[in-house]
């Protein structure tokens, strides 16, 4: 059985178990990706000052802004598209419970196989030039390349 990897990501408004999901980022190495920005369940009042300065104004909800009740049946079908899956992501204790609301009373498709997580810590430094933007697709990118490096060598 192959198991394809699906490396995830989620800017949310703050660091704080009251925390709401503001994006969300599944990307494979072989370029299949779901990107969504929501358009509600978020309020900008609720954001911490870091999200409103830094994640906020990197946004664009003209192009990939959804309601939650679109964003769930997408999330879904895009992961039944992938046959086996694994998640990988570098902060499941906060990314984690937001992919599971967000896929709602649906829950996780059956070919979602496993999680875990890898330490992007020990790959990219603050001084980096790939340091995460905290933009939910880039980042998840950036952990999709930098896992695939860590594999190769």
């Amino acid at each position: 059985m192959a198991i394809r990897t699906l490396y995830l990501d989620t800017e949310f408004t703050s660091l704080s178990i009251a925390r709401e999901l503001i994006s969300l980022a599944l990307v494979s190495a072989d370029d299949a990706e779901f990107y969504v920005e929501l358009l509600d369940g978020w309020s900008e009042d609720a954001c911490s000052d870091f999200t409103q300065k830094t994640v906020l104004p990197q946004l664009d909800l003209d192009r990939y802004g959804v309601s939650r009740k679109e964003a769930s049946p997408r999330l879904q079908a895009f992961l039944l598209q992938q046959g086996f899956v694994e998640i990988v992501g570098d902060a499941l204790n906060w990314d984690w419970p937001l992919l599971l609301e967000l896929l709602g009373s649906s829950g996780l498709p059956e070919n979602v196989v496993g999680c875990r997580e890898v330490d992007m810590a020990a790959h990219v430094g603050d001084a980096d030039p790939e340091a995460p933007p905290h933009h939910a697709l880039l980042d998840a990118r950036l952990i999709c390349r930098v896992a695939s490096r860590g594999k190769d060598s």
